[in-house]
């Protein structure tokens, strides 16, 4: 067993608890996916996909107001 006081533990522990935080949504999304028809999951396709370019895309261009 580990010692509980080491330094570290708890960045560990909050590490872990996020990771499963984050497989937990992906979990309770999935149940509401496969209820879904073939239009419904390329529309949620398209949703995630423009998500992710907004987040994590290297054009940043969309944040800008013109």
């Amino acid at each position: 067993m580990t010692d509980q006081t080491r330094w570290g533990i708890h960045e560990v522990q909050t590490k872990n608890k996020a990771i499963k935080y984050q497989k937990d949504l992906v979990a309770r999304a999935m149940e509401h996916v496969v209820k879904l028809d073939e239009t419904g999951i390329t529309d949620l396709m398209i949703l995630i996909e423009a998500e992710y370019e907004r987040k994590y895309g290297k054009n940043k261009a969309d944040g800008v107001v013109l």
